[in-house]
């Protein structure tokens, strides 16, 4: 019996790590991307994975990080 509380709405980093095969970060990002499993990176810059994804439940799409071209040298 678990007595710590367990979020339910999206993958805990045990189970991100089991997915891709994968301990760090930045290589669990790469197979996420390479296997087409939407994520999410949060501020600590982790992925972060619905579990409605892998269920088949609901379609979620990542939001696309916009870069302003404002300060691109031409």
């Amino acid at each position: 019996m678990k007595t710590e509380y367990q979020d339910t709405t999206f993958l805990n980093s045990n189970e991100i790590a089991k997915l891709t095969g994968r301990k760090i970060k930045s290589l669990q990002i790469v197979t996420l991307r390479k296997m087409g499993i939407p994520y999410f990176v949060n501020a600590s810059g982790h992925p972060v994975v619905t579990r409605s994804i892998l269920e088949g439940k609901r379609e979620v799409q990542p939001t696309i990080k916009w870069n302003s071209n404002a300060l691109k040298v031409i």
